[in-house]
């Protein structure tokens, strides 16, 4: 991997981390289209980029990380349906990292879904913040367990489980934001401490340039995007997911080969 090819990753993973369009699969067509190789570090820098994407949450909401313990609590329950599955499906997880097929088909039914999620939750957008309880965050978190497959999109059903439990747009955006940090932290440790064997002195400032990326973009895609979705909704980011999704199948069935090169 070249530095060019760390900032073109890094840039993706900081516009695609917070939308509701898969950056874990953003992030593996880009790959496939910059040619890089199935190597462990390639599958290591894909996770742990998010790092950089993580840590702009950490800096724009840093005065709600200092709010209260309960805060962490029910993070913590939001995180362990995630946490635990992804654990036990580890090696499924690394496998479908290299499917562009799985990620055209999450994207695609993914996006017909989101064409009518700004009708079903009609009655909340502009509903006033409530109190997450533990057992709504529990529910929220149960929905980000569909995320481990590549292209269903984490923040994208984070979202919609916030919405089903009556939040407002923005107020379910943020949480989904919140619970990224201790999922996505888990994940890359995790990732890191299987894999470390793949990370050289090169590696090391390849995954530093990626993530420092990830955080500046990361930090403007969330402000544009909060102010985005409480004025127009999620029908936009619809219409694109089954564009890429149609785009990338066709691919697939002419016989175009997209997977990461093995």
């Amino acid at each position: 991997m070249s530095i060019l090819q760390a900032i073109i990753l890094g840039i993706v993973e900081g516009l695609t981390e917070f939308l509701p369009i898969s950056s874990t699969g953003h992030m593996i067509i880009a790959s496939a289209l910059l040619g890089l190789p199935e190597t462990d570090f390639v599958k290591t820098f894909i996770v742990s980029i998010q790092l950089g994407a993580i840590l702009s949450v950490v800096v724009l909401y840093w005065k709600r990380f200092f709010k209260s313990v309960d805060f962490y609590i029910k993070l913590a329950v939001a995180f362990i349906p995630a946490g635990v599955i992804g654990f036990l499906l580890s090696k499924k997880i690394d496998e479908m990292l290299g499917s562009v097929e799985v990620v055209a088909i999450s994207l695609f039914v993914g996006g017909i879904f989101l064409l009518f999620v700004d009708k079903i939750f009609a009655a909340t957008e502009n509903a006033p913040d409530k109190e997450i309880s533990y057992w709504a965050a529990f529910k929220i978190g149960c929905l980000q367990v569909l995320s481990i497959i590549p292209g269903v999109s984490r923040s994208g059903a984070t979202i919609v489980g916030g919405l089903i439990q009556k939040l407002n747009r923005k107020q379910a955006a943020e949480f989904s934001f919140f619970l990224a940090v201790p999922t996505m932290f888990a994940a890359t440790a995790f990732k890191l401490l299987k894999s470390y064997h793949s990370i050289t002195g090169e590696n090391i400032s390849l995954l530093l340039i990626g993530n420092i990326v990830a955080f500046i973009v990361a930090m403007i895609a969330i402000k544009v995007f909060i102010t985005y979705l409480q004025k127009n909704g999620f029908f936009i980011f619809g219409v694109y997911r089954i564009i890429v999704g149609a785009i990338l199948l066709f691919l697939l069935w002419r016989g175009v080969s997209l997977n990461i090169v093995g």
